[in-house]
């Protein structure tokens, strides 16, 4: 099992070797705004436990396992940063968020915001009471819609409201 710290780690060396090939310790240490001496000490780590191909003053690779932990975080960032988004969160305080939470969320829970954030994005009709939502949150007011008349809805309707 791997710490919030090596995930980090993998999924900044995955996003850079992906556009170069290898990822160099000036590399992560920008992209994470950690010290250089950090890094290195991190790389000894993650070559230990077999999650990179490391050689001093070198470019860093990942193994095969250092991939697939690297592939599962960065899609757990992805949901999460996509289920804070569609609930209205900032895209930059969401993004932030998703960094902390991928670490501790159980994937039970995961499982479930991902079938979530795929059903609000639904075309049909998946984001209808999501816009209700966004309404009481922006003024506090609760609007009940009947389905047997969506036309009469100040949200959805022919009259509804303008903001």
């Amino acid at each position: 099992m791997t710490t919030e710290r090596a995930e980090d780690y993998l999924e900044a060396i995955e996003a850079i070797a992906r556009k170069k090939g290898y990822a160099k310790v000036k590399d992560v240490s920008e992209r994470l705004g950690v010290g250089l001496s950090s890094v290195t000490e991190m790389f000894q780590k993650l070559s230990e436990t077999g999650y990179i191909n490391y050689e001093k003053y070198s470019g860093v690779t990942l193994t095969q396992s250092g991939k697939e932990i690297a592939k599962i975080t960065k899609e757990k960032h992805r949901v999460l940063k996509n289920f804070l988004s569609v609930l209205g969160v900032d895209e930059r305080i969401a993004d932030d968020d998703a960094c902390r939470i991928e670490h501790v969320v159980n994937p039970e829970t995961l499982e479930v915001l991902t079938k979530f954030v795929k059903f609000v994005n639904m075309p049909k009709d998946g984001s209808r009471w999501l816009d209700h939502f966004k309404h009481f949150y922006e003024t506090g007011e609760y609007i009940e819609c009947s389905p047997m008349r969506p036309e009469d809805c100040p949200i959805h309707g022919k009259n509804k409201a303008k903001n």
